[in-house]
């Protein structure tokens, strides 16, 4: 897991770190983008959804189910047939490291 983005002891404002973290990288990258004027009108650069499901990671079980789900997101909306060949995907790296393999290699 991260711990640049896990919750430290007593912060409990997840929300607001994720809001900033996201507003400042639109304002970096985001501003590029052409926007529709709903995106002007309500201030938002469209790089993100508008809502967030807040979800604590708890263990390494949870952190690799929500890594898996990730991984099968491209083959889950057609995007490609196997997870392996989204050439976009953390994927690839942790074949190389051996932490995933198998089911995931093709």
């Amino acid at each position: 897991m991260n711990p640049d983005l896990r919750r430290s002891p007593g912060d409990a404002d997840f929300s607001t770190r994720w809001r900033l973290i996201k507003s400042r990288f639109s304002r970096a990258v985001g501003r590029k983008q052409p926007r529709t004027a709903s995106q002007v009108t309500k201030k938002e650069h469209g790089l993100w959804q508008r809502r967030f499901w807040e979800h604590y990671i708890r263990d390494d079980a949870d952190f690799a189910a929500h890594l898996a789900y990730c991984w099968g997101n491209p083959v889950k909306h057609g995007l490609v047939t196997r997870a392996v060949d989204w050439p976009f995907s953390s994927l690839h790296r942790d074949i190389k490291r051996g932490l995933a393999g198998g089911e995931w290699a093709g």
